[in-house]
């Protein structure tokens, strides 16, 4: 694709601003045409699809018509396969579309057949925007289709690569924090879709030598509101105190709310998991995996930070290995533990459990408050 040279277009290719614009479709419930050489199909979140969708398709002719859905949303539903795949909606019916695609309990009421390119690149697109990866999907008249906006898959396929590629820094300015007033906060552009993704430099750490860094991917829940059911909070404080008392050091805070699903799907996690299910369960009801999260691109914002090598605090051994395998030298990696309640330690557990993280419940256990 050739660059768009118009305002702020400039130098991005056009394959890029189609999928943003995509994204804002499908944010917005309306459908978008997903083409591949001569094939296309139309693409609906199927979480905003209702009856007047249903009855303007069914006026224009949809043929086709089948609900995609991603592997562990299926394995949930009875219907176990290796890759996504799609069940038949004939006739349309919206409120069969919103059992299989939101009920948790929904089982599979039909023959699911394996998904095709096309048909997985819808789900991309609705990752992507952070929405269930649920997609309605049809063929259309070619006169159907004519005001839809158009986006080829593989620009969608692309997109996350060329967002890592842009990442850059656009802003930054010196924020003193409590506990750590000598603190100094840059944010990057690119990176994760059309999110901004903030660095915070505590103190004047020495970049000739292994810096102490966290990667901490956002949660408004625990960060901000102090919520009982995870231990983020605790974990953030308690890395820059240390950063602070130490040489310094930098924490990346990372726009992955809910492991890389969004705040609205978390939510519906958090509220499975308030009927019994587990963190995992719940997102694979869902159709999530295990964790969504990339971390490629952080280890971008290190390096343009100029940071070669890193003493990094975690108990997640993705992170660890991302870095590595991104070219950073990891000489040490040491834990962050939160304090345990009764309302996190079953999140904890699976988390050592199910995900390998390093979580020693013997050291929560002394972090517990009296």
């Amino acid at each position: 694709m050739s660059p768009v040279i118009d305002g702020l277009g400039a130098g991005r290719s056009s394959g890029e601003l189609a999928v943003e614009r995509a994204l804002g479709e499908v944010r917005a419930g309306r459908g978008v045409v997903i083409e591949a050489d001569s094939a296309a199909i139309v693409a609906f979140p199927a979480e905003a699809f209702g009856d007047r969708t249903a009855e303007g398709l069914e006026a224009a002719g949809a043929a086709e018509t089948r609900l995609v859905l991603p592997a562990p949303r299926l394995l949930k539903m009875g219907a176990p396969r290796a890759q996504a795949g799609a069940i038949a909606l004939q006739p349309l019916d919206p409120a069969r579309v919103a059992r299989l695609a939101l009920r948790a309990d929904a089982s599979v009421d039909g023959p699911v057949t394996p998904a095709d390119p096309l048909e997985a690149t819808a789900l991309e697109l609705l990752a992507l925007a952070l929405l269930l990866p649920a997609a309605v999907v049809c063929v259309l008249p070619e006169a159907a289709v004519a005001d839809l906006l158009h986006v080829a898959a593989s620009d969608v396929r692309a997109y996350r690569a060329a967002q890592a590629a842009r990442l850059a820094i656009v802003a930054r300015a010196p924020v003193p924090l409590e506990g750590a007033p000598d603190s100094e906060f840059v944010v990057f552009r690119g990176g994760e879709g059309l999110r901004d993704q903030v660095a915070i430099i505590v103190g004047r750490p020495d970049l000739s030598r292994p810096v102490a860094v966290r990667l901490h991917s956002a949660c408004l829940t625990g960060d901000l509101f102090g919520s009982l059911k995870c231990d983020c909070g605790d974990q953030l404080r308690d890395t820059v105190r240390r950063m602070a008392e130490g040489e310094g050091g930098i924490l990346l805070y990372l726009d992955q709310e809910g492991r890389g699903t969004g705040i609205s799907n978390k939510m519906r996690a958090y509220a499975l998991q308030a009927q019994g299910y587990d963190t995992y369960d719940a997102d694979a009801a869902l159709g999530f995996e295990l964790d969504q999260r990339r971390f490629d691109f952080a280890a971008a914002m290190l390096r343009q930070l100029g940071v070669s090598a890193v003493r990094i605090f975690t108990n997640n051994p993705q992170k660890i290995a991302a870095l590595k395998v991104a070219g950073l030298a990891v000489v040490a990696d040491q834990r962050v533990h939160g304090r345990p309640t009764a309302e996190n330690v079953r999140y904890l557990a699976s988390k050592r459990d199910r995900a390998g993280h390093y979580i020693d419940f013997d050291a929560l256990a002394a972090r517990a408050p009296d």
